[in-house]
C-alpha cells in the first residue's frame, strides 16, 4: 500500500470527519477540524492518503517545548497495516523539528491498541485525568515522552515506514 503524509487542508475534512465518526464515541465535529486547520496557530494536523483516499489523520498542538497530540485515527478498513505507528512518527518527526522536547498524550484505559502503541514509540504512563471522557465519565491516561530528540526517538524515526 502506497501511503503520503499531507498537511490536513479543509478539502480533506469530509473525509477525516468520517473517519472520526466511525472511531470515537464523542466525535469532533467539522466545525472543530476547520478551527484547528485554519485558526490555531499552535495546530499541526496531517492526514495519511492512499489512492486520493484519505486513511487517516492525525494532530498535535505545539506549544513552546511540549507537543500535545489530540488526535489520531484509522479508517477501519486500514487498520493492523502500520498507518497509526506511521503517523505518530511522522508527529514525533515534526515536533522534533519544530523544536519541542517532550510530547504528552490522552488515552483511554480501555483502548490497549492504542496504549501498547505508545508504549512502543516510548511514552510512559504519567498520570490520570478522572472523569475525562465525558461520554462514559471513564478516566484518561496521561502519557509522556521525554527526550524527543535522544537516541531511542532517532532509532524510531530511522524506521522506514510507508
Amino acid at each position: 500500500m502506497d501511503i503520503k503524509f499531507e498537511e490536513m487542508r479543509l478539502k480533506h475534512l469530509n473525509q477525516v470527519v468520517q473517519i472520526e465518526n466511525i472511531s470515537y464515541s464523542s466525535p469532533w465535529s467539522r466545525h472543530s477540524f476547520a478551527y484547528e486547520v485554519v485558526k490555531n496557530s499552535f495546530a499541526c494536523y496531517i492526514v495519511a492518503v492512499s489512492d486520493k483516499k484519505v486513511v487517516g489523520y492525525a494532530g498535535m498542538w505545539l506549544i513552546l517545548d511540549e507537543a500535545h497530540i489530540t488526535n489520531v485515527a484509522v479508517h477501519p478498513d486500514y487498520r493492523k497495516a502500520g498507518i497509526g505507528k506511521a503517523l505518530m512518527m511522522q508527529m514525533i518527526g515534526r515536533a522534533v523539528v519544530t523544536g519541542a522536547s517532550r510530547m504528552t498524550l490522552e488515552v483511554r484505559p480501555s483502548n490497549n491498541t492504542a496504549r501498547h502503541l505508545y508504549g512502543m514509540l516510548g511514552f510512559k504512563e504519567k498520570g490520570v485525568r478522572k472523569g475525562y471522557y465525558t461520554d462514559t465519565n471513564e478516566d484518561a491516561i496521561i502519557m509522556w515522552k521525554d527526550d524527543l530528540s535522544g537516541s531511542s526517538t532517532q532509532n524510531i524515526l530511522s524506521s522506514n515506514y510507508f
